[in-house]
């Protein structure tokens, strides 16, 4: 039996990750209502930036729940929420300023989710830490989304209560606010906040830190159950990982990789699949044969990376523009979702 490391936390945490995607498309249909709504150049203008980070950030967050290795479905009362909201947002019944101050609600409760999220993490495992590491991003966005939401608001009440303009004053309190942000949030809770698409050499990466992570964690255990659990995790990536590339990744860079290259990284991903097997069959009670087979592995896996992350990740900056390469990490968290749903799904709740 293929277990999980601290299954019942990963799978409280994936769900979460769900609830996160579901507001984040809600969100993004939010943004694309209001900017046809609103009559401020200035706020429209505010609204297609917002709509333009969150929209890249819907994808930052597939990427995270790739990474993270478990598919769920949002909590029941998450896609009811999300459902009504959608209602109340595509009606008359609200005014512009409340649909706005309905959305500022959304960002805080995806940053708070979002931050939530990163702490537990920090709880659960360094392989869990390192795999929503770019859930960082999204929470530093939304966070600076919610200073600059509390001036459109401000500016659309005071018209609706007295149909006068506000003090303009406002966005320089806004921007000081986001300063702020910046220098506390920014500096403690997150990485990188240059937040740009990834490519699939920056997909296949992350996917590599993480077994790595995993084979360390697994190494310094001494408690069998735990041995088993990390193990698991890494039987899941990893064959996640490798059928994804198979489908996707080496037949596009096949006719530039080169035939026999490419017929290499087939091959080694066949040992590997072996070789997980063989170790599935072991009690990781016999440490010194468990933990032997699984050094076996890692130098495997070590040198499969190696020459991935060398000469392959060197054929697609040469051969795949960078349009190309984001593409194929698209297609490849695709194909990588709908394997780990095989693999196995986390019910809602």
């Amino acid at each position: 039996m293929v277990t999980t490391l601290d299954d019942t936390k990963r799978s409280a945490i994936a769900i979460k990750l769900a609830d996160m995607k579901a507001l984040q498309n809600l969100i993004i249909e939010n943004e694309e209502q209001l900017i046809r709504q609103v009559n401020d150049q200035e706020i429209a203008d505010r609204l297609r930036s917002f709509l333009e980070s969150d929209r890249k950030n819907l994808g930052i967050l597939e990427t995270v729940i790739g990474q993270y290795g478990i598919q769920a479905e949002p909590e029941k009362t998450v896609t009811q929420m999300v459902q009504k909201v959608r209602e109340l947002q595509q009606s008359s019944e609200l005014s512009v300023y409340e649909k706005v101050f309905q959305h500022e609600l959304l960002k805080h409760q995806q940053t708070m989710t979002g931050l939530t999220i990163h702490k537990a993490a920090q709880k659960v495992g360094a392989d869990v830490l390192l795999a929503i590491g770019p859930l960082n991003t999204i929470n530093f966005e939304n966070r600076a989304h919610q200073e600059q939401l509390k001036g459109v608001l401000e500016i659309l009440g005071v018209r609706e209560l007295t149909g006068q303009e506000a003090d303009q004053g406002i966005w320089a309190r806004v921007q000081d606010a986001m300063a702020a942000v910046s220098g506390v949030v920014g500096s403690a809770v997150t990485q990188n906040t240059d937040k740009k698409d990834m490519n699939i050499q920056d997909v296949i990466r992350l996917d590599h830190n993480k077994v790595n992570t995993l084979f360390t964690e697994l190494l310094a255990s001494q408690d069998p159950q735990k041995i088993q659990e990390y193990f698991g995790q890494i039987y899941k990536d990893l064959s996640a990982h490798a059928e994804a590339e198979e489908q996707v990744v080496y037949p596009r860079v096949r006719p530039f990789y080169g035939q026999n290259d490419t017929q290499e990284l087939y091959d080694e991903q066949a040992e590997m699949k072996r070789m997980l097997e063989e170790i599935k069959g072991i009690n990781p009670s016999n440490m010194d044969q468990f933990k032997g087979k699984i050094k076996q592995l890692m130098d495997a896996v070590g040198d499969h990376i190696r020459q991935e992350e060398s000469t392959m990740f060197a054929a697609i900056r040469n051969n795949l523009s960078t349009d190309q390469s984001e593409q194929l990490a698209t297609e490849f968290k695709a194909a990588k979702t709908e394997i780990q749903k095989k693999l196995g799904v986390v019910s809602a709740k």
